[in-house]
């Protein structure tokens, strides 16, 4: 088996047993990005000399014994919205160009601890916003299993480039269905943590109350001692929560006995793609073979979570994205008339279509006279999805359900209709209203051999439960193929991490 066919754990332990080092397991993912990423687009940014260093430093803490955790020397792609000392971080927007941070988020400096080596930085829907990762300044990723579908979105460069074997492991985020969807399309594994479980400080927020990091692996294992290196509390970060236990790789065990899984009803009806469908109820077969309790149930509010999520994180985006005026750092219009003229031309030239259109929709939901209307009635419409989910998590310890109500669409299809797109994250964004872990997990392909992924969702801070099913189940289908990625490409023009001044590609 070939360097990047290992899960992250399994590369780790083969740094650890000195069958690999850490410089070879950074060749041969730099190899596989030259090779690739040119038809695919994963990547944004690129600092090999950095990252060789960095090995070298890894390489000697793990020989003297002062490194010693289990990702230790594996290499990791990033979001490119997760801030990271003297690497450009653009959250792969115009007007972010020239951003190179001067710190580093605190779950950066958590996985440095723990060994980690960064890559660079993954293509992303423009600020997050985003569902097929189309909308980024840099151009579109591509879907590894079909380039002429989407990988999702808005973290589809880190999905991808997990999915095309380029990074063994990746750092998104999630804000309505950001890792999970993504990682559902490219036949990946993605976790979205309960809400506070990792810090967001360092994450350039989009919707405040809703964005969460989380990983991004081949496995259920690698996702959960990824989580395991991560999250800690942060008193940075005012939401942080302090934990009583941070071991997750202590819910891997195959055996899920008595386990009460739920399946929503609402989930399965118009708009769920048959192969979807089949999907889900193939994966409840297994758990009830493993002895699981498998039943559906009427969740409820289902049909109210879209038009709650984009008023709230459109006000929250449009609050957020307000310190980008082209002042102090980032774009700045080359012409203009006085101050106002500034930030008008600045932000104009500056921010691309889809994010100009929530932070519009944000403003105005928030402005006098519909602030009560459209904004307050949003909030009290996200505290009843959360007693909706209270109400179901007091029967059940899991909810099996679709990530997405069909595969991965073709590239440009979602663009010309927003609204469609918005739609596509029906099953996802309500776990972010109601601040619950969730996690996606590859278990077929359609009839276009396409990924098909299914979401477990459990009550908030029982990642173990949720991650106890995933593994059970993950066990009972086996190792999930990689796709086959035509190396016919020349190296990419990745923007050098440390050049502030530079417009990409």
């Amino acid at each position: 088996m070939q360097i990047m066919e290992l899960t992250a754990l399994e590369l780790g332990r083969k740094i650890k047993e000195k069958e690999i080092s850490v410089r070879e397991a950074l060749d041969a993912s730099y190899q596989r990005i030259a090779a690739a990423d040119g038809g695919l687009n994963s990547f944004v940014t690129l600092d090999q000399e950095a990252a060789y260093r960095r090995a070298d430093e890894v390489q000697a803490g793990i020989t003297d014994g002062s490194i010693t955790g289990p990702l230790a020397g594996v290499p990791a792609a990033i979001k490119d919205n997760i801030c990271t000392e003297g690497l450009l971080t653009t959250c792969s927007s115009k007007i972010l160009y020239n951003f190179v941070p001067t710190y580093s988020a605190e779950a950066i400096r958590n996985m440095e601890k723990a060994g980690a080596v960064i890559l660079g930085k993954t293509n992303m829907d423009e600020f997050a916003m985003g569902s097929t990762t189309e909308t980024s300044a840099f151009g579109p990723t591509k879907n590894p299993w079909n380039t002429g579908h989407v990988p999702g979105g808005s973290s589809g460069g880190s999905c991808a480039a997990v999915a095309a074997g380029e990074a063994p492991y990746a750092l998104g985020s999630d804000t309505g269905g950001s890792i999970r969807q993504p990682a559902s399309f490219c036949g990946v594994v993605g976790l979205k943590p309960t809400y506070g479980t990792v810090s967001r400080y360092g994450l350039i927020a989009y919707g405040s109350s809703l964005d969460q990091i989380g990983p991004i692996a081949k496995d259920v294992s690698d996702c959960a001692a990824i989580l395991e290196m991560i999250a800690s509390h942060d008193k940075k970060d005012s939401t942080s929560v302090s934990r009583e236990d941070y071991n997750f790789t202590s819910a891997l065990v195959d055996d899920v006995r008595g386990l009460r899984v739920g399946i929503p009803s609402d989930y399965l009806g118009e708009g769920l793609d048959d192969e979807v469908c089949q999907a889900v109820r193939s994966v409840a077969d297994v758990l009830q073979q493993k002895g699981a309790i498998v039943e559906e149930f009427d969740l409820s509010l289902v049909e109210y979570a879209i038009p709650a999520y984009y008023v709230i994180a459109s006000a929250e985006a449009s609050s957020n994205l307000a310190r980008f005026d082209g002042v102090k750092y980032g774009y700045r219009a080359a012409e203009y008339e006085g101050l106002h003229g500034m930030y008008k031309r600045s932000r104009s030239e500056g921010f691309g279509e889809e994010v100009k259109r929530r932070i519009m929709l944000g403003s105005f939901v928030l402005s006098s006279g519909y602030y009560d209307a459209y904004y307050l009635k949003a909030l009290r419409t996200k505290a009843l999805i959360k007693q909706s989910f209270d109400r179901a998590f007091e029967k059940y310890d899991v909810i099996l359900a679709p990530a997405s109500p069909t595969t991965a669409p073709e590239l440009g299809k979602s663009l010309s209709d927003p609204l469609k797109m918005y739609l596509g994250d029906i099953y996802t964004i309500s776990v972010n209203l109601a601040g619950l872990p969730g996690i996606s997990v590859p278990c077929a392909l359609d009839s276009k051999g396409l990924p098909i992924g299914i979401q477990m969702i459990g009550d908030c801070f029982k990642e173990k439960s949720i991650l106890r099913a995933a593994y059970a189940y993950e066990q009972a289908r086996g190792r999930f193929a990689m796709p086959e990625i035509e190396s016919d490409c020349e190296q990419s023009d990745k923007i050098d991490g440390n050049t502030e001044g530079q417009e990409g590609k």
